[in-house]
């Protein structure tokens, strides 16, 4: 793919995908558009058809631009950009699982990395898929994150969430409780502390103060409650130590929010999905953010899914995607 000689990093444009079209993504996608006139120097990676309907149930007259390349992108606001990914002959249904609506994200999705690797695109802002479609549409993904690990050119990746008050690194991801006691050795505890201190430099923090949860209740009590504190996660913390990382712990898993949110740290590193992911998304889905570290580009994505039980109802608040996108803004990808 070529590149505009026009096109720098700073210059082009973010991409924002479409995410599942019988969901609540194309829905908050129009609505950031028609919210922030001043701020449209975006494109939409997804189906013409899928943002033109968005935009009617909305009751909004904007035009939708098919384009086939991001060189063609006008970014006039006048209207809004589709880099065409996918041409549904008809709209999936709403609110329900689909492989048509599987099929068109992941298309989406892959046309978007494409872009980014190309540094066609700034970023990219993803919205929300939903799994069970990918699965029906013959995509064997978890998640984004396994599809951008598979095919966006980082040799490893963590999950960044983060609000206004507090951020978390994820050890483990999609996988189950047992198999994220598995997977929590000592290579991947290294691997979340580096991607946690150079995630938090790429968000100017200059010196990150990186603090490790503990995988048992009272990070083990001093092997009392499992001993994987003082076999894996200490010797990793200390070897972190070692290489200039401002990294502490491990730390009391059900206080070291709490000692975050009050400015102690900048970044935890949480051992698990829901360890990391239950004290963000309490202090509220609206202003949550993924990001993903470790690509050779900038990702981020609202904190929430496809959410089908309101698609379709007009009713879907964008604030998490325009948070998305204000991160991927601020945001330069460092050297991992």
């Amino acid at each position: 793919m070529m590149v505009s000689k026009l096109m720098t990093n700073e210059t082009a444009p973010i991409a924002v995908t479409m995410g599942d079209p019988s969901g609540i993504g194309p829905e908050i996608i129009a609505k950031m558009f028609l919210r922030r006139p001043e701020q449209r120097h975006w494109i939409v990676v997804g189906d013409p058809l899928v943002m033109q309907h968005a935009f009617a149930a909305l009751g909004a007259n904007v035009a939708v631009r098919t384009i086939s390349s991001v060189d063609q992108a006008a970014l006039d606001g006048a209207g809004l950009d589709v880099l065409a990914s996918s041409d549904l002959a008809v709209l999936p249904p709403v609110g329900t699982v689909s492989a048509d609506s599987g099929q068109a994200a992941y298309s989406a999705i892959a046309t978007a990395i494409r872009l980014a690797r190309a540094g066609s695109v700034r970023g990219i802002v993803t919205a929300p898929i939903n799994k069970e479609a990918l699965a029906a549409a013959g995509h064997d993904y978890p998640g984004h994150t396994e599809i951008l690990v598979d095919q966006g050119g980082g040799v490893r990746v963590a999950m960044m969430l983060a609000n206004d008050e507090i951020r978390t690194v994820l050890v483990t991801i999609h996988c189950s409780l047992a198999e994220a006691i598995r997977r929590a050795d000592y290579p991947a505890q290294m691997a979340a502390m580096r991607l946690a201190h150079a995630g938090a430099r790429a968000l100017g923090i200059t010196s990150p103060r990186i603090a490790v949860a503990g995988l048992n209740p009272h990070a083990g009590e001093g092997g009392l409650f499992g001993d994987e504190e003082i076999r894996i996660i200490g010797p990793a913390i200390a070897a972190a130590q070692a290489e200039g990382i401002d990294a502490s712990g491990p730390w009391p898993g059900d206080t070291v929010f709490m000692q975050a949110r009050k400015g102690r740290f900048d970044v935890v590193v949480a051992q698990y999905h829901d360890q990391g992911l239950i004290p963000v998304k309490y202090m509220g889905l609206e202003k949550g953010v993924n990001v993903t570290l470790g690509l050779p580009f900038v990702r981020t994505s609202p904190d929430h899914g496809t959410a089908f039980d309101i698609a379709g109802t007009g009713t879907a608040d964008p604030s998490s995607l325009e948070y998305a996108f204000d991160y991927a803004l601020k945001l330069h990808v460092p050297s991992f």
